[in-house]
């Protein structure tokens, strides 16, 4: 018997991208799953178009209220079956092969209680931009805690009983996967498989979302160092000042173009990787032409 994966996917204001996301799970070669659409009050026509499914593991969730992502994977979590929880936006791409890769690497290796993978990033009209080598072993994704930890939220997957144990701080908003490495990371096992199985969707730079994020770890950061007695943790404070410092500067000179290359991925995608990707995305994107799909084989320097 496979092994059921309960999928975590809060939604807000996903109106354009929710139904190639959806899709990509639809299109999984591992067909033992459940998929939460937890809708954060959006405003726009999501709800709409995640009750327009009509498959019977896919589940929608709305309230109103816009209680953030960390509510909302916590939401997610206490309803799941699974034995596994997965992460995923509303926005991203897996790809086909996902969920089993993943669950067989993680049956095969029962002391890995987080599992990540590889991405290529992807632009706000889907073409690929650039991608992320992986740190495969616990100890490199941990290598310094301090300045945050090798990981892509949205590729997890792992035990739901760490999920449950761990849980995600409501008030990490921006930072909640940082934060939930940082209080568990000592006591658990965190890999990642080495091979792309997501496209990661990289929008436009927010100054606001990013000061935001620097200030809540930093906040994890000094309650950590204590509790921890791992007191080099506060230099990571010192570290975010600087980081915030500069995404300030940047903004304010017309720089934040530079940041959000960053983002993209140092690594170029190659040629084979472009060509999957397309495939993937036109599988996605159920009445789309290949002379209608906007396709650049440009990548980043």
């Amino acid at each position: 018997m496979q092994p059921l994966v309960s999928i975590g996917m809060p939604v807000f204001n996903c109106e354009k991208t929710l139904i190639p996301a959806v899709n990509s799970i639809l299109n999984q070669t591992y067909s033992h799953w459940e998929l939460f659409l937890i809708d954060d009050g959006s405003k726009d026509k999501t709800l709409e178009i995640a009750s327009s499914f009509k498959d019977s593991r896919i589940k929608v969730i709305a309230d109103g209220l816009n209680k953030k992502l960390p509510s909302r994977l916590n939401q997610a979590i206490e309803m799941s079956q699974g034995k596994y929880f997965a992460r995923m936006d509303g926005d991203d791409i897996s790809y086909p092969e996902r969920l089993q890769f993943q669950v067989e690497y993680l049956e095969s290796c029962p002391n890995i209680d987080l599992l990540s993978t590889e991405i290529i990033t992807i632009d706000s009209d889907s073409n690929p931009r650039g991608a992320f080598s992986s740190t495969e072993t616990h100890d490199e994704i941990c290598s310094s805690p301090r300045a945050g930890f090798s990981s892509t939220h949205p590729t997890w997957m792992g035990k739901m009983e760490w999920f449950r144990r761990y849980k995600y701080r409501p008030k990490a908003i921006r930072m909640e996967d940082q934060d939930l490495l940082l209080r568990s990371y000592k006591n658990s096992k965190f890999a990642c498989l080495p091979e792309i199985l997501l496209a990661y969707r990289v929008g436009s730079f927010s100054l606001k979302n990013s000061l935001l994020g620097r200030y809540n770890f930093s906040k994890a950061l000094f309650e950590q160092a204590f509790k921890q007695k791992d007191y080099l943790l506060t230099l990571g404070i010192v570290e975010q000042a600087l980081k915030a410092s500069v995404d300030i500067f940047a903004t304010a000179t017309g720089l934040n173009y530079q940041l959000l290359k960053h983002r993209t991925g140092p690594v170029k995608i190659e040629m084979q990787q472009l060509n999957k990707w397309k495939d993937i995305w036109l599988e996605c994107n159920s009445g789309i032409s290949s002379a209608d799909f906007k396709f650049y084989t440009k990548t980043s320097k």
